[in-house]
C-alpha cells in the first residue's frame, strides 16, 4: 500500500513490511525489548508478508491470510507457549480491495461515508476478510479493554515507510493523492527464494511451508521519541537511544466523533454476506462457544497439544505423540482447512452449513456457521452441505441439493457422487465439488518432525 500509514503511540509494535501494516499486541509485563515476544512475532510476521509478496507482487492479501493462519497454528506457540498471539494485518487484495486480517483483541477500522468496524475478538478464530477500499482511512487498534470502539485522531504528518516502531494502533490514510510509488523493501536478514511458476492444479497444491527464520532485532529500524527508549536487552542498562522521529510526533490524541457502523463485508478469504446484525452476533457466538468447549478423549503431545489419539504425530504442531498413554478428555483444536479453489479458506473447527445462502437455514439458525461460497454456474442450491465434526472426524453430509455434491479422495481420478443425507468421513487431500466450486481438505499442522 502506497499511503501515509500514521502511528498512533503506545506499547505494542507496528511494522510495515513490503507496503503491509502489521500491528501485534505486546501483553507481557514492562517495555519492549527485542526480546519480547511481541517483537519476534512482528519479524516473523513481517517475513511472512515478504515472501507472500514476493509471490504475489500484484495482491498478496489472500496468501498473506492463508500464510497466516497457518503459522497460528503451527509456529505461534513457540513463540509464546501457552498465551495466545494478537494481532492484525492490513495488505492489499488481488481485486484491488482492502484484505483484512485479525486474530485477538484486534480491531479494524474503515472509515469512509460511515465507520464500519471487524473485531477479532468476536470472531471463532480469526476475521479474514477483503473491503472495499475506505475513502478516509482505514486503521487498527489494539483493544485495552475499552467499551466504546475506537475513533481515528486527526490527521498528522509523520509515516512509517519500513520497520518497527511502539504503536498502539497505525492508521492508513487513503483521502488524498497517494505518495510516489516504492519498490518493496525486504526486512533485514530476510532471504532471497527464486519463485517458480506455479504448476496448472496450483489452486489445489498444498503449499510447502517453512518456519520462518529469527530474524535479530535491529535497534535502528524502531521509530521512537527519545522519551520513549527501548531497551537493548533484559538488563535495563544501557539504553538505545534514538533521535526524535517525526511518526510519533505532532498525532492529536483528541479523537473527533465518528459515526460507528458495522461490518461490511464485500467478500475476501472467507466472504460473507450482510445478515441481521443481531444473527451474526449470535452465530459468532455458537462458533466461538462451539470451537473452544467441545471435549473429546485423546493424548496429549509433549508441548500438551490436544490430538488425535489415532495419529502418530500431534494434530496441532506435528510433534510425535507418546501412544503409551492413556487417553484423556481435551479440549479439541480445529481439525482441518478447507481451502476453496480460487483460495479461500475455511478454519473447520465447528459444525457448518455450507451453500450460496445459507445464512437463514434452519441449520444456521440451530447453531450452525453459515459458510456462503459464491457460485454463478447455477450448480449450488442455498442449502447444499452440510460439515459435522464427531469426534476426531470430519464428516460431509448431502442435504438433497438440487446437483449433488462429489467428493474426489487422494489419488481418485474419479468423482463420486454423495447418497443425500447420508454422512462420509473426509480424509486430508480429498476435494469436495459443490456445483461448480471445488474445496479440498488440508491439514492444519505442519509434516511430521524428522
Amino acid at each position: 500500500m502506497d499511503r501515509q500509514v500514521e502511528v498512533v503511540a503506545g506499547d505494542h509494535v507496528l511494522s510495515r513490511v513490503a507496503g503491509a501494516v502489521i500491528l501485534v499486541a505486546h501483553r507481557e509485563r514492562g517495555r519492549l525489548t527485542p526480546d519480547s515476544k511481541a517483537v519476534v512475532a512482528a519479524r516473523a510476521l513481517g517475513e511472512l508478508v515478504a515472501e507472500a509478496t514476493e509471490q504475489a507482487p500484484d495482491g498478496p492479501g489472500r496468501l498473506v491470510a492463508r500464510q497466516a493462519t497457518r503459522w497460528l497454528m503451527r509456529d505461534a506457540e513457540r513463540i509464546s507457549p501457552g498465551e495466545p498471539l494478537e494481532f492484525g494485518i492490513l495488505t492489499i487484495a488481488d481485486t484491488g480491495g482492502l484484505a483484512i486480517f485479525l486474530h485477538g483483541s484486534v480491531t479494524a477500522l474503515l472509515a469512509g461515508s460511515a465507520v464500519e468496524y471487524y473485531r477479532g475478538s468476536d470472531a471463532a478464530f480469526t476475521v479474514d476478510r477483503v473491503a472495499e477500499p475506505p475513502a478516509r482511512a482505514a486503521a487498527l487498534f489494539i483493544d485495552e479493554g475499552r467499551r466504546r470502539p475506537p475513533e481515528l485522531p486527526e490527521r498528522g504528518i509523520g509515516s512509517l515507510i519500513e520497520g518497527l516502531a511502539p504503536a498502539t494502533g497505525a492508521v492508513v490514510w487513503f483521502e488524498g493523492e497517494p505518495p510516489v510509488t516504492r519498490r518493496p523493501v525486504r526486512p533485514v536478514g530476510a532471504r532471497q527464494r527464486s519463485v517458480e511458476p506455479p504448476p496448472p492444479t496450483a489452486a489445489f497444491d498444498a503449499e510447502r511451508d517453512r518456519a520462518p527464520e529469527s530474524i535479530p532485532l535491529d535497534p535502528n529500524l524502531i521509530p521512537t521519541r527519545t522519551s520513549n527508549r527501548i531497551p537493548a536487552g533484559p538488563d535495563p542498562e544501557p539504553e538505545i537511544e534514538v533521535p526524535a522521529d517525526p511518526v510519533t510526533e505532532g498525532i492529536d490524541l483528541h479523537h473527533a466523533p465518528t459515526e460507528a457502523g458495522g461490518p461490511g463485508e464485500t467478500g475476501g478469504t472467507n466472504p460473507a454476506p450482510k445478515p441481521d446484525p443481531d444473527l451474526q452476533r449470535r452465530l459468532e457466538q455458537t462458533a466461538k462457544a462451539t470451537a473452544l468447549t467441545v471435549k473429546v478423549l485423546g493424548f496429549k503431545c509433549a508441548r500438551a497439544h490436544p490430538s488425535d489419539p489415532r495419529a502418530a504425530f500431534c494434530t496441532v504442531c506435528g510433534m510425535p505423540v507418546d501412544q503409551t498413554q492413556q487417553v484423556a478428555e481435551v479440549i479439541r483444536p480445529p481439525l482441518g482447512m478447507l481451502i476453496l479453489d480460487d483460495g479461500m479458506t475455511y478454519m473447520v473447527a465447528a459444525d457448518a452449513v455450507v451453500g450460496r445462502d445459507p445464512e437463514q437455514s434452519e441449520a444456521a439458525k440451530a447453531g450452525l456457521v453459515p459458510l456462503r461460497i459464491d457460485d454463478n454456474s447455477g450448480g449450488m442450491s442455498r442449502v447444499h452441505a452440510e460439515i459435522r465434526l464427531v469426534n476426531w472426524d470430519i464428516t460431509l453430509v448431502d442435504r438433497g441439493s438440487t446437483n449433488g455434491t462429489r467428493i474426489r479422495p487422494p489419488g481418485f481420478r474419479d468423482w463420486v457422487r454423495l447418497q443425500p443425507n447420508q454422512p462420509v468421513t473426509l480424509i486430508t487431500g480429498t476435494e469436495v465439488m459443490l456445483g461448480n466450486r471445488v474445496l479440498r481438505l488440508e491439514p492444519v499442522a505442519p509434516p511430521p518432525f524428522g
